[in-house]
């Protein structure tokens, strides 16, 4: 597994373990399945289709990283929480664009001689 699958798998993991401390204390666990269940999926799921993965998680990142900015402007007591949401939303959206941005920036492109 490269660096970027292992971040990616890192921050998913870390995620869901943010959202069972978050949510801990609600009785009826439906608020870490909302949250949580999501990156445990694809966290369960990268090791056997990489890419479709990545892509995933990176789109509901940006989920992620909206949730996390609208509570901590809205609920003080939740911001550290919600901070580190948004620092692991842009980890994922980070790993899970890693390979691509590596295949962009490290081709020697060629001027075409006229």
């Amino acid at each position: 597994m490269t660096l970027a699958r292992r971040l990616l798998l890192l921050a998913l993991l870390a995620l869901v373990a943010l959202y069972g401390a978050w949510f801990a204390r609600d009785a009826q666990w439906v608020a870490f399945g909302v949250f949580g269940l999501p990156p445990l999926l694809l966290a369960a799921a990268l090791p056997r289709a990489p890419a479709p993965v990545a892509l995933l998680a990176g789109m509901v990142a940006l989920l992620w990283f909206s949730h996390g900015v609208m509570v901590a402007w809205t609920r003080p007591p939740e911001r550290v929480l919600a901070l580190a949401e948004l620092a692991l939303a842009v980890m994922v959206v980070l790993a899970a664009s890693l390979p691509g941005l590596r295949a962009r920036f490290s081709r020697k492109h060629s001027q075409p001689k006229v």
